[in-house]
């Protein structure tokens, strides 16, 4: 569970709670730059979270991310740099998501190891996740705007 705070439109801070793993761990998420509405100017952030899933508790990682709507399109791929405690080492995590409509978005995406997906209902204050992790695991993500 996450509960994140909005500073201001570029600084994110919050905590992260895994009932599973009996920890709690503070998350930040700077936005560096904001995507551009015209040419390549993606989308630039940096911050900070417990490692993957299934990760062992304590384990942070450190990330770098860029994501770029593609003109013309309703996809937008993202790729981070990201330093994982856990493993002691630099890895790639990326992946696409597809805005289907208004309110639907579906996401493959790559952890640096395992590949999740994801299909997503939105509305103006919540959203509805349906997941597989690693290909084969169900579940289920709420976020609520306060």
């Amino acid at each position: 569970m996450n509960l994140a705070y909005g500073v201001n439109e570029r600084l994110l801070v919050g905590l992260e709670f895994n009932p599973a793993a009996e920890e709690v761990l503070p998350t930040l998420n700077y936005t560096l730059q904001f995507e551009g509405t015209s040419g390549f100017r993606p989308l630039l952030t940096l911050g900070t979270s417990s490692d993957r899933i299934f990760s062992p508790s304590g384990t942070r990682s450190y990330f770098l991310t860029c994501a770029q709507s593609l003109p013309g399109s309703r996809l937008s791929p993202y790729v981070s740099l990201n330093w994982s405690e856990w493993e002691d080492q630099l890895t790639i995590p990326f992946g696409m998501n597809w805005s289907i409509g208004p309110q639907w978005d579906a996401m493959v995406q790559n952890d640096g190891r395992n590949t999740h997906w994801l299909v997503t209902y939105k509305t103006s204050r919540a959203n509805l996740s349906g997941l597989l992790v690693k290909g084969k695991y169900v579940g289920l993500s709420l976020g609520v705007k306060f």
